[in-house]
């Protein structure tokens, strides 16, 4: 640690922190990448009861991220405010996520009710853990810069979580469960489970809280509240946050209906002998044996396979894409990059529409793009909100990190649960059919429009929130250097 200057963080702190995020997110990208293909095509319920399950739970767990918001800012331990939750919910977390993606033999309502009940424990769960994790950023250090540092370490670990789980997940199920995806995704899931447990002690033990309210302050929850909704930049944040998460849970779920059914198989089989699959198939058999990929030698796993490489190029894309968004941030302000730069990935997106189901390589490089340029903007979020957080406790004069990251969780989570309601909503209106080799026509094109022109525009929309956005580079550097005043 600097001890010239008390809010720079070590890189132990940082990579410490940073792990909470990847446990978090084993699961979180499991969601919103595989939840409606697991309860559609691996638990068998129809996807208009998967959806309203999505819908229903995942509001649930959207109003308790304000309670929870409330609880976390009152709680006063010897470890802090934010702290104590990530270690007191890392092994039930786990536990429940493991449960959620488990298959028990029901009937066709049993597995309805079994899937609302797990799901809506996860996402409560998930807030009582993942509301503290995220204030605590907003605890952490009061510097910018820092915070930008912190944001960029924080969201490579997601994007180790993201490549694990768009690349590896579903090749993993489908060969440790020898074809069964249901037992493979039980196994795979087990393995999370442990190592999230592991990650959130190790962020519990290398954190630290630095920025904490005045002694004095007693702020009753209804003013707290109140401040939020006079607190303009929070509610551009929240409304930005909920369009973010519908597009982010389209995209992701649709993606793996777009390679299964859209795409033409043909052309999907050739990239995959164009880049020397069967070559690196034949390296990992000689490490791991044969039996563990001979799965991915059928014809039939071809979209699996051109899913999971498309989806490792995006993913590599996106770290990259980090690695430029704290310079960029700190020389242009983190509005201006963010709204540049999600206009842009909306572009990509939009033009995967055009593209015919034979232009595989064209898909490659559009969303390797779109990976890129969306990963500039991913550690911005986050790291915006915590200076909202600033920006409140600069004008009112009392802090509440807390209640201003659980509305923006709950935000998340709203988000969330409609993207993946409207996804697998809009299925059974397009006529998708779980059990059919082949869809409609109707259905194929609906697939394509989801992951490719309603996100685009939902992005261009949140973009253009921004141009209200008052936080700039010039504001960001006043609050901080007022506050820095207020709390010698």
């Amino acid at each position: 640690m600097n001890n010239n200057n008390p809010q720079k963080l070590s890189i132990i702190e940082k990579i410490g922190y940073s792990l909470g995020d990847l446990a978090a997110n084993l699961i979180f990208q499991t969601l919103m990448a595989f939840l409606a293909f697991f309860y559609t095509d691996i638990y068998k319920i129809p996807p208009a009861k998967a959806s309203l399950v999505m819908l229903v739970g995942g509001f649930f767990g959207a109003f308790f991220n304000l309670i929870m918001g409330a609880i976390a800012d009152r709680t006063n331990t010897r470890w802090g405010k934010f702290r104590p939750w990530i270690l007191w919910t890392a092994i039930p977390f786990g536990v429940i996520a493991l449960l959620a993606f488990s298959t028990p033999d029901f009937t066709e309502s049993g597995k309805i009710v079994y899937a609302f009940i797990t799901y809506f424990l996860l996402v409560i769960i998930y807030s009582a853990n993942n509301l503290p994790y995220s204030a605590l950023s907003g605890v952490i250090t009061g510097d910018m810069k820092e915070r930008n540092s912190l944001s960029a370490y924080r969201f490579v670990a997601v994007m180790v979580a993201q490549f694990i789980i768009q690349v590896l997940l579903l090749p993993l199920a489908i060969s440790v469960g020898h074809g069964d995806k249901a037992a493979g995704f039980e196994k795979v899931m087990l393995v999370f489970a442990i190592t999230g447990v592991i990650c959130f002690l190790i962020t519990f033990l290398t954190t630290r809280e630095r920025i904490t309210p005045p002694k004095e302050q007693k702020t009753p929850l209804k003013q707290d509240l109140a401040d939020l909704m006079k607190n303009k930049p929070w509610l551009i944040m929240l409304a930005l946050t909920i369009l973010v998460f519908i597009t982010l849970a389209l995209k992701g779920g649709m993606n793996i209906y777009y390679f299964r059914y859209y795409l033409d198989e043909a052309s999907q089989i050739n990239f995959l002998n164009n880049i020397g699959f069967s070559n690196m198939l034949d390296s990992l058999s000689n490490i791991f044996g044969n039996a563990a990929f001979e799965e991915f030698r059928k014809p039939d796993s071809a979209p699996y396979a051109t899913a999971s490489i498309i989806s490792a190029a995006s993913t590599i894309a996106m770290i990259i894409g980090i690695f430029f968004s704290k310079p960029l941030a700190d020389r242009f302000g983190k509005r201006n990059v963010f709204a540049i730069f999600l206009a842009l990935s909306a572009l990509c997106l939009i033009l995967i529409n055009f593209l015919s189901a034979n232009s595989v390589p064209g898909v490659f490089a559009l969303q390797t793009l779109h990976g890129f340029i969306y990963g500039i903007t991913i550690p911005l979020l986050w790291a915006m909100i915590a200076d909202v957080a600033d920006y409140s406790e600069w004008k009112n004069k009392r802090r509440a990190t807390a209640i201003i990251f659980s509305a923006m969780i709950f935000g998340l989570k709203i988000g969330l649960s409609l993207g993946g309601a409207i996804s697998t909503g809009l299925l059974s209106v397009f006529g998708y059919d779980a059990n059919a080799l082949v869809q409609t026509p109707a259905a194929m094109s609906g697939i394509k429009m989801l992951i490719s022109v309603i996100p685009g525009l939902i992005f261009i929309a949140g973009a253009a929130l921004l141009f209200g956005y008052s936080i700039n580079k010039e504001m960001e550097i006043r609050v901080e250097t007022e506050l820095k005043a207020r709390r010698v």
